[in-house]
């Protein structure tokens, strides 16, 4: 077991330090190349081919993992005019090549960070959430699997946005989406179990909640003591 998780960490450790060396520049015909192979296999664009985990969770506002330029051209012909990147404005090959191809296209290509592990600042999700709120429709949010980052940002969505239960939001992160709560990524399950738990003393919305009570430090702290 121990080896296990050591050769794990050592194969992460080795994808990392070449995902973050190479496709930082989409500019001429060789570092194209790179990028592109970089795109394919450091953030395994060859298994999003077809497996795209793409929903609609309502009218006009939809899911997946990260597009490729293709693919944002079937979502242009769907009627798609905005997309919001949940990675970030990273400038490697996966933003490089979504960048240019939303700038050709005419789709209106918005950033935000967040992260499948961590919890973001509140700045963060307050940003999100006014984001959602102006962006032109439809519209298609993504991280990179489609799984944690995409499920979170659309169970607030439906929470803050279309007023939906919590109860029924947070469904959003959910395994036939590949979301493991199990894993570290059930941090972003834990935010929704705190507020649920909160409701019986202090009942607010969600977004009153996210407003006031939303801490990512105290929340991490109190996840990592219940997996102690």
């Amino acid at each position: 077991m121990v080896l296990t998780l050591t050769l794990k960490s050592r194969f992460r450790a080795i994808e990392h330090g070449l995902r973050d060396r190479y496709g930082r520049s989409i500019d001429g015909a060789q570092a194209r190349r790179r990028a592109w192979w970089h795109f394919q296999l450091l953030d395994h664009a060859f298994l999003r081919v077809v497996w795209w985990n793409l929903f609609e969770i309502a009218p006009d506002v939809w899911r997946s993992n990260q597009p490729s330029p293709k693919r944002l051209k079937r979502y242009k012909r769907m009627g798609i005019r905005s997309v919001i990147n949940l990675r970030g404005a990273v400038q490697q090959s996966p933003y490089l090549f979504e960048e240019e191809a939303c700038a050709k296209l005419g789709l209106h290509l918005h950033n935000i960070t967040l992260s499948a592990r961590k919890l973001v600042p509140r700045e963060n999700i307050l940003t999100l959430i006014d984001l959602m709120r102006s962006v032109e429709k439809p519209f298609v949010l993504h991280c990179k699997s489609g799984a944690d980052r995409a499920g979170f940002a659309s169970a607030i969505y439906l929470a803050v946005i279309e007023g939906r239960p919590v109860a029924e939001a947070r469904k959003q992160l959910h395994w036939k989406y590949m979301h493991l709560s199990t894993t570290d990524t059930g941090v972003l399950d834990h935010v929704f179990d705190v507020y649920e738990a909160e409701q019986a003393d202090t009942p607010m919305p969600f977004e009153d909640w996210l407003n006031t009570r939303y801490d990512h430090e105290a929340l991490t702290a109190s996840w990592d003591a219940s997996r102690a």
